[in-house]
């Protein structure tokens, strides 16, 4: 029923969206601000896939149909019940077929104006592919370079604060991009979950106006960043943040507070680390956490893993770093805002980053 489709650009035509994929399925990734209402659970889509490769496609419709059935029914008496006559949503599953063609078919019926979106998310997951693909190069960047303690996330933030465009990829990830920048407690999204938001986040820019970024690798924790956007960043201008080494040692005391309260969990990221430094160094870390030398600790990573990692990497890939503008950052200090006024008020009077 060709009338009952809507396409993706027609997404804001609609009062809600509705993704009736299984909990699985929107967990992984969803159309932003969706509602999950599955018409097949996790465990009943495996049963019906079984059917169908071990019996017939006729069982599997059959039995999939009565389950179907039976969810929608659900739904109406529960999810549903509260919605006026009129309403619009728009529905979708994985491909724009029987699952939210079905939902699509019984909402009509009964009197609502309800549309399949055409192709499903197989479609939205392409234009997001295709976002990242083509928005970044509509952009201008400036980079937070600066090694690991120097409190670029913080800079970035504050820059936010006082009216700057930001782009802040840890946050988009849920992790700070080190081997020991997992978020306590916060699993990191999908690289489907993180593509949908790092889309939305390019959408939303204003093209005229230039976006502050920190300087990232490749991958940050385990979601990767699209290749049109590393290609942009790696070739925009930089400042380069630096902070006095006891800065970044109480700061990364700060970052790492959780990791230093859970000794266990520190010891097990710390000996992840053989291979890139001697067993012995690693050993000599795991005994400063044991005795609780937070301090030392800190500086020796520093002096021992960030600081050559910063070298060999930024200075290989970001390629304006050289002609970078230079910031004494104090990362620890409660002016950190007006510390973000001061710069964007200075490269205003300089005329850019460089």
């Amino acid at each position: 029923m060709k009338h009952l489709l809507a396409t993706l650009d027609r997404l804001n035509d609609f009062d809600e969206v509705i993704d009736v994929r299984t909990p699985l399925e929107y967990a992984d990734d969803h159309i932003p601000g969706a509602i999950n209402a599955p018409v097949l659970s996790n465990e009943e889509r495996v049963v019906v896939g079984t059917l169908y490769k071990q019996v017939s496609p006729f069982e599997a419709s059959r039995v999939g149909a009565a389950l179907v059935a039976r969810n929608i029914a659900a739904h109406l008496d529960t999810t549903f019940a509260d919605r006026r006559q009129g309403w619009r949503p728009l529905i979708y599953c994985w491909r724009g077929g029987t699952r939210s063609g079905s939902m699509t078919t019984m909402f009509n019926m009964i009197g609502w104006r309800a549309r399949q979106l055409d192709g499903g998310y197989k479609t939205y997951r392409q234009a997001t592919l295709d976002a990242l693909d083509s928005l970044p190069a509509n952009l201008s960047y400036i980079v937070l370079a600066g090694p690991t303690g120097s409190g670029k996330t913080r800079l970035l933030n504050a820059l936010g604060e006082a009216g700057a465009q930001t782009l802040d990829l840890e946050r988009l990830a849920a992790h700070r991009g080190s081997l020991l920048g997992a978020w306590a407690g916060v699993a990191q999204p999908s690289q489907k979950g993180f593509d949908t938001r790092l889309a939305q986040s390019l959408r939303a820019f204003d093209a005229s106006r230039p976006v502050f970024v920190e300087a990232e690798s490749r991958k940050i924790g385990a979601v990767a960043l699209p290749a049109a956007l590393l290609k942009a960043v790696h070739a925009s201008p930089c400042i380069e943040v630096r902070s006095s080494r006891e800065d970044r040692a109480a700061f990364l005391q700060q970052d790492y507070a959780h990791l230093f309260d859970d000794p266990a969990t520190f010891k097990a990221q710390l000996q992840r680390m053989v291979g890139l430094h001697s067993r012995e160094r690693v050993n000599g870390w795991l005994a400063l956490v044991d005795s609780g030398a937070r301090a030392e600790l800190a500086q020796e990573l520093i002096d021992r893993h960030y600081d050559p990692a910063y070298a060999r990497s930024c200075h290989a890939h970001f390629t304006q770093l050289p002609q970078a503008l230079r910031l004494e950052f104090r990362p620890n200090d409660g002016d950190v805002v007006e510390q973000a006024r001061a710069l964007l008020a200075r490269m205003e009077t300089t005329g850019g980053a460089c």
